[in-house]
């Protein structure tokens, strides 16, 4: 979904956002998994005649739902994400109701890069990740992702269809962004 054009002429103007997203539907299997549990924990509270002993079934039953909801809601805050870059800041938006988010401002950016290939493996599962040596990352699915060089010298990178594009629009906000540099000598 690109909804971004580089500009051709001057007098053409570039949109001032930039969005893209990226989806997991290999997460809906955790997702469908989790509320199987939650259905388990329910059905043995409902259905048990409770006579083997309260606490042993209490425990199975709170465990099964509690374990059903850190499936179910772990595995849907991260079924997609959305990408928003516009010439204040990049935000990243993950699952259905947005959250997690993170809002990096485009004065924390120091440059862009395209990663054609982000896997999970190397960031330590799907989610939200960090890694202290190579940094944060929102991580839905295998495949093409943006990596920001942030001003503090840390990293963010994001899994986002068309990456390229997101690199590039990034790139060109920060070029219009950048004060004007000192004039250049005239060799006088």
């Amino acid at each position: 979904m690109r909804e971004y054009r580089r500009t051709r002429t001057a007098d053409e103007r570039t949109p001032a956002v930039w969005t893209g997203r990226a989806t997991n539907r290999l997460q809906w299997v955790a997702a469908a998994a989790g509320a199987a549990c939650m259905a388990l924990g329910i059905t043995l509270a409902v259905e048990s005649a409770w006579t083997s002993g309260i606490a042993a079934l209490l425990m199975a039953v709170v465990g099964c739902v509690a374990a059903g909801l850190l499936v179910l809601f772990g595995t849907l805050a991260f079924v997609h994400v959305a990408v928003k870059v516009d010439d204040r800041a990049m935000e990243v938006r993950c699952g259905h109701i947005g959250v997690p988010r993170r809002r990096i401002l485009l004065s924390h950016i120091v440059g862009a890069d395209f990663a054609p290939s982000v896997t999970p493996r190397q960031w330590g599962g799907w989610g939200y990740r960090w890694r202290p040596e190579i940094g944060t990352a929102v991580v839905v699915r295998r495949g093409e992702g943006l990596v920001l060089r942030l001003g503090d010298g840390r990293t963010f990178t994001v899994t986002v269809d068309d990456a390229e594009s997101a690199v590039q629009a990034i790139r060109d906000l920060l070029r219009r962004s950048a004060p004007p540099g000192p004039p250049a000598p005239t060799g006088v």
